[in-house]
């Protein structure tokens, strides 16, 4: 059996694998069939049937067991997650590994469809470094996102100095549940 950490390696190893092997369809696929609709299936139906309060369930329990640095904010029809240090990309940064070009897209790859089937949609942006936003609502809820600074500083991801460092890129989702469905000049 491999750890979590060794795990993240081999993730990353067969996201490029099969990108290489059928393109960047099959990859999300994958993601969809293999992770959302086979091994998350406990997260889809606590989502289902439980709504944001299933979401701060699954995600309070996951993030915790993983060691992720996070914050979780609960309001009124929308669920916030700031993810302040991942581990799954901190370990493949550490290690000087990166196959799949982008790894943090797994995320929306299998979050969105099943946030979908639950009737959600996702404000979501990650820059690349391990540290993303997420903010999630009814789909029919077209509420913008919080800006940057309504949360306080030590919750949003988006006030930490090494957020956006020079030259870095961020992966920007509005109302969305596909990982191709950046926000165009997303980079």
């Amino acid at each position: 059996m491999i750890g979590v950490y060794d795990f993240c390696g081999h993730y990353d190893w067969t996201f490029e694998w099969l990108r290489a092997q059928g393109g960047e369809a099959l990859l999300r696929r994958y993601w969809d069939e293999a992770i959302h609709r086979d091994s998350q299936r406990h997260a889809s139906r606590l989502i289902a049937e439980r709504g944001f309060a299933g979401m701060a369930e699954y995600w309070g329990h996951t993030l915790a067991h993983e060691g992720a640095g996070y914050h979780t904010t609960a309001a009124e029809g929308v669920f916030r997650i700031d993810m302040h240090q991942c581990p799954s990309k901190g370990f493949l940064i550490r290690n000087k590994l990166g196959a799949y070009h982008d790894y943090c897209d797994h995320c929306m790859g299998w979050i969105g469809p099943m946030l979908r089937q639950a009737g959600f949609a996702v404000d979501h942006e990650h820059n690349h470094r391990g540290q993303c936003w997420w903010e999630i609502r009814r789909s029919n809820d077209a509420a913008a996102p919080a800006e940057p600074g309504t949360l306080p500083g030590e919750q949003d991801v988006r006030q930490r100095p090494d957020w956006k460092p020079p030259g870095a890129g961020l992966d920007v989702y509005r109302h969305s549940n596909h990982p191709d469905d950046k926000a165009p000049g997303a980079t």
